[in-house]
């Protein structure tokens, strides 16, 4: 499959890229070259074949999630320019 300098022309267009006829002409042929060895890929017999969201067989290992207390709100709160001892105080914004 091979898209024309025309397509690439009106891609831009609508992207309001401005493009040189050279930077054209080498997006189209890079394209091309992309779209072929997707056609490519394509032709591979996948018959039988079950799909998979990984290739890697061996589960991850996850820990247990775990509630931490780190910090306590009153050491949060000292790093915000406002607050009403409770609640970040922001700007309104409309």
């Amino acid at each position: 499959m091979t898209i024309t300098i025309d397509q690439i022309h009106a891609l831009a267009r609508l992207a309001h890229f401005d493009l040189s006829p050279e930077q054209a002409s080498q997006l189209a042929q890079e394209i091309s070259d992309m779209l072929g060895v997707l056609q490519q890929v394509q032709t591979v017999e996948t018959t039988g074949v079950s799909p998979m969201y990984t290739p890697v067989e061996q589960p991850g290992r996850l820990r247990a999630d775990e509630v931490h207390q780190d910090f306590s709100r009153a050491q949060i709160l000292a790093n915000a320019p406002e607050t009403d001892g409770k609640h970040f105080i922001v700007p309104r914004i409309m």
